[in-house]
């Protein structure tokens, strides 16, 4: 490649791949390291690192391969892998291509790691009874972690979303390398100690076990274990562990995860709210309903007390009795004209004026007194004559009372 021309990037790495993969050198090679950021694929390859103190080169075993294979690559486990350097040109790397893997053991990281481990819950640090509860609404929110990491971002767009209310502290420090341990430590500290905080998340984004290495420092878990104000880990992915996630007071698989627990509380809100409405609703229907009926009620309760309402009854009344007097005087009159009757025709039977009409005559002495008998008079006696349509004055001329006929004659005047 001695020309002046320029070569396009797949070119380059093209040639790089022929200089690589031809190379008998790299064929077949054998190579001794730690397992790291293993991460086995949907499809059934699997992808990791193979690393000692100072370096690393990244492998792919693919699935026929893997398997075949006795063991798998676990994390942090020592091993020789066989295979043959290539190059992928999409990403312009080196890689391993593993044929075989052999044992070697637990790779000296994770046996400091688990050493470490082993002291520190011998001294209790990640008892259960060291847990503080989360505040259920955190106002004044801290967090432990690079200002320029995507993890902070992460975060912040958890609690802006769910807690927009809540405010948010930033203590800074370096999260990766070797001096990131007493800073991490220090910024935990300094947020504990400030008194402004309801609650401390301490979160990195994922990585290597050697990226994720300062999470593992005495001097990280013990400010975590000692911290008075309540503490969330979120540091690395899902499958991701370190000591702080067993020192602090919650763990969580990622730092948006950290953020959501802490942020549990505040993303309620619409709920409580909506159920308090929702009651309130329900209370003020119950509350109207009873007063409608209590309305309704009282309102036919005063209908029925209505003066117009007595006063239509009384008049119905009154209807009723004025009918039934009617009907009792009607009946009374009819019962009276009847007696009327009765007695006016037995009055009319015993009318002296009938019997005149019928030719019978009525004879009066002068003080009014009824001649009944011959005897009553006497020869030259005045009398009055009562006939149908008048009367007339009569002299006794004699009086045959004595002979046996009884007759006697009249003179009229």
């Amino acid at each position: 490649m001695t020309d002046d021309r320029a070569y396009s990037v797949t070119e380059l790495a093209r040639q790089i791949q022929g200089v690589v993969e031809g190379s008998l050198l790299l064929q077949g090679v054998r190579v001794i390291g730690e397992f790291s950021n293993v991460r086995p694929a949907a499809s059934g390859h699997w992808y990791f690192a193979l690393k000692d103190a100072d370096a690393q080169i990244r492998c792919v075993m693919w699935k026929g391969t893997a398997a075949a294979q006795r063991i798998l690559p676990k994390e942090g486990d020592s091993a020789v892998v066989t295979g043959d350097v290539t190059f992928y040109v999409t990403r312009g790397e080196l890689q391993i291509t593993v044929t075989s893997l052999q044992p070697v053991g637990i790779g000296d990281l994770y046996a400091q790691l688990e050493a470490l481990r082993a002291k520190l819950a011998a001294e209790g640090l990640f008892d259960l009874g060291r847990k503080q509860p989360l505040p259920p609404l955190p106002a004044h929110i801290g967090v432990v972690t690079s200002e320029n990491a995507a993890a902070f971002q992460d975060v912040l767009n958890v609690l802006r979303r769910r807690a927009p209310l809540a405010e948010v502290i930033l203590s800074h420090t370096l999260v990766q390398g070797a001096e990131a341990p007493p800073q991490i430590a220090r910024a935990i500290q300094a947020l504990d100690r400030s008194g402004r905080v309801d609650v401390i998340l301490i979160v990195r984004g994922g990585g290597s076990i050697e990226d994720l290495w300062a999470f593992n420092d005495e001097r990280v878990v013990r400010a975590a274990a000692d911290c008075f104000t309540a503490t969330v880990a979120g540091v690395g992915h899902e499958t991701d562990t370190t000591l702080v996630d067993f020192a602090a007071d919650v763990r969580a698989p990622t730092p948006s995860a950290a953020a959501e627990i802490v942020s549990q509380g505040w993303a309620q809100i619409p709920q409580v709210i909506a159920g308090i409405e929702a009651a309130l609703s329900e209370w003020i229907d119950g509350r109207l309903s009873e007063t409608d009926t209590a309305f309704n009620a009282a309102s036919t309760r005063l209908a029925l007390a209505a003066p117009s309402r007595k006063i239509a009854a009384l008049r119905q009344s009154t209807d009723y009795l004025l009918d039934g007097l009617v009907t009792r005087l009607a009946s009374s009159h009819q019962l009276r004209r009847e007696r009327l009757n009765g007695v006016t025709a037995r009055l009319e039977a015993a009318n002296p004026l009938a019997l005149l009409a019928r030719g019978y005559a009525v004879v009066t002495r002068p003080d009014g007194a009824a001649v009944r008998r011959v005897q009553d008079v006497s020869a030259g006696d005045r009398l009055s004559v009562r006939v149908q349509d008048g009367s007339f004055p009569v002299r006794v001329e004699r009086n045959d009372g004595d002979n046996d006929d009884g007759q006697y004659r009249l003179a009229g005047f």
